[in-house]
């Protein structure tokens, strides 16, 4: 196995707006106690829709959050990423007057699936309702996928290495990555996660055709992976974003290191190609423990990805046995996403953050609504798992068959 990085990433500030919580405490508190915050839609406009549960954010007041002058211009799911990333520089105690004295060697990187949706069809339905004339200006930047990249680094005056991943719901880990290999290159600070917003009407028009979509209306039943019962996933809105800084800077600083960004790797099966996933999978799983320089038992808990498709289900069950050998089916695994539901890009870098928050608490926390495994695997439910957790490893895919994996390790082995 190569060499663990010499200039080690590491993340230093969590900020979280999710439907378990809009603070990262609210949301490990609920995480850990496997709180299922699934409910039926109250999105105005999407009554009739057939998607009936999703995971929603309720108590996020934007102006609260963001000024109006950014209010106006931005989408529902900027909102969320500029409080979140405001949340994880304060965290990581990253004041104005710190990245102001480097601006060049501050940046962004975000992933976002669904885009600024609800900013989108306000604006397009002026357009057709009363003309051209009562479309914002702001209508051509705000439903854009690096919208939230764009915005942060704007806000917070970032000058360094920004952009936006497009690689499917895995692209939120990818986007972590990205952040790491910005700082092992030199970079003082990234800010890197994803939020996303796809409850609007239209959003959620578009979500309808994956098949892949639970059509279960009870919030229990709904997203249920790993069962017999698994048809399909419910998503959600929210996300996270994680400050990443070198480790050595911010011991320099008298800052806690929360974990380092160990390994990652990607690859590519196909969409809806669940069968090939469990190859692609296990790559990607071998590629980040390499670059982690971590060998298979050392892998304390898995966060899977867990779509909730039996056929992707099963993939992902293998995937973990071809990749880890026997420890593949001792891992304790969970998927606390099944209480919240699917945000799509946001959904790993959620997990990502839960998985700091277990290596920090020692506690693995359990996959809401689920029972009755069907596959061989050590999925922790009910409730939380005391655990010394010292790596975790974090699975996503995507529904257009994106595949990546990211070793979290424990924030003291940056010391040894």
């Amino acid at each position: 196995m190569s060499a663990p990085r010499k200039r080690r990433a590491a993340v230093t500030g969590i900020g979280v707006v999710a439907p378990g919580g809009t603070s990262t405490e609210t949301f490990w508190k609920s995480t850990q106690e496997g709180v299922s915050v699934l409910d039926r839609v109250t999105r105005e406009g999407c009554e009739h829709l057939p998607l009936k549960v999703a995971g929603e954010v309720r108590s996020f007041e934007p102006s609260a959050a963001v000024e109006e002058r950014y209010l106006v211009q931005t989408d529902r799911f900027t909102h969320f990423a500029m409080a979140a990333a405001d949340a994880a520089l304060q965290d990581a105690q990253l004041g104005q007057a710190d990245t102001d004295a480097a601006p060049f060697s501050a940046g962004v990187v975000t992933a976002a699936g669904s885009g600024g949706g609800e900013f989108g069809q306000r604006e397009l339905q002026k357009l057709w309702s009363k003309g051209s004339r009562y479309v914002g200006p702001w209508q051509s930047i705000a439903w854009f996928y690096a919208a939230s990249t764009g915005q942060v680094s704007i806000r917070r005056g970032f000058k360094g290495p920004c952009s936006v991943v497009a690689a499917d719901e895995a692209g939120g880990l990818d986007a972590l990555a990205h952040a790491a290999r910005a700082v092992e290159r030199g970079t003082d600070v990234m800010v890197a996660g994803s939020t996303e917003a796809p409850l609007a009407p239209y959003s959620m028009v578009c979500q309808l055709g994956y098949r892949e979509l639970s059509p279960v209306a009870d919030p229990e039943r709904a997203y249920r992976p790993f069962t017999e019962e698994a048809c399909g996933f419910v998503p959600a809105e929210g996300g996270a974003m994680l400050a990443v800084e070198a480790a050595g800077a911010a011991r320099e600083r008298g800052v806690p290191v929360r974990a380092l960004l160990a390994g990652h790797a990607s690859t590519f099966t196909g969409a809806s190609r669940w069968e090939l996933s469990r190859e692609g999978l296990a790559e990607a799983i071998r590629g980040a423990l390499a670059e982690a320089g971590c060998a298979p038992e050392e892998v304390d808990v898995v966060f899977a990805d867990a779509l909730g498709v039996p056929e992707a289900d099963r993939a992902e069950a293998l995937a973990l046995a071809d990749a880890l050998g026997a420890h593949g089916r001792r891992v304790p695994v969970t998927a606390p996403k099944t209480g919240t539901g699917r945000a799509y890009c946001a959904a790993p870098v959620l997990d990502a953050a839960a998985a700091v928050l277990a290596m920090e608490n020692g506690l693995i926390p359990p996959t809401p609504n689920v029972s009755d495994i069907c596959h061989d695997l050590d999925l922790v439910t009910g409730r939380a798992r005391a655990a010394e957790v010292r790596t975790a490893l974090v699975l996503s895919r995507g529904l257009m068959g994106s595949n990546s994996a990211l070793v979290l390790r424990h924030g003291a082995a940056e010391a040894s």
